[in-house]
């Protein structure tokens, strides 16, 4: 479970994750041996990751496409190991309601997405059907999960922590 603490510096590093261990320290007035501690725990733990993250079209992946995906009765472990392992596949997740899963799919452009359709997604076994809904337009593009601060709260509002250090 994560402590306040914890999850400041995760709140912080979500708007710079290539902020210092200085920085972080001084705006939750602890040292920077503890931070550096609680980035390397949380890593260590895979409760977190600090990674680029770049806008699609600026890779030249201009046809975005979310998936709903059919699979056959219990096939779907196989089907979606399968699919995660597809370079087109950004996110993949198990879903109730109509589609057994969904993947959000980004390609160079619509003929890139047709020959993935075609010839990679539709030939994994234990498919059996597949709805496609182009991404028109992005209107946001987070990975910030959580009460994740803005960073102007971050420049004013460090919080209370007893002073660990």
């Amino acid at each position: 479970m994560l402590d306040e603490i914890d999850q400041a510096i995760i709140s912080y590093l979500q708007y710079d994750g290539r902020a210092p261990f200085t920085q972080i320290a001084e705006y939750l007035n602890i040292s920077e041996g503890a931070v550096r501690r609680r980035v390397k725990n949380l890593m260590d733990s895979g409760m977190m990751q600090v990674v680029a993250i770049v806008e699609p079209h600026s890779l030249g992946l201009d046809e975005g496409v979310l998936i709903g995906i059919n699979v056959r009765a219990n096939m779907t472990e196989e089907v979606a190991d399968s699919v995660a392992k597809l370079p087109e596949v950004s996110y993949l997740f198990q879903a109730a309601g109509e589609f057994d899963l969904f993947a959000e799919v980004f390609c160079k452009d619509r003929n890139h997405f047709v020959s993935f359709l075609n010839t990679k997604l539709q030939k994994v076994p234990g498919i059996e059907r597949t709805q496609s809904f182009l991404i028109l337009k992005m209107h946001k593009l987070s990975y910030r999960w959580g009460d994740a601060p803005s960073p102007e709260f971050l420049q004013t509002q460090p919080p209370d922590n007893g002073n660990e250090t």
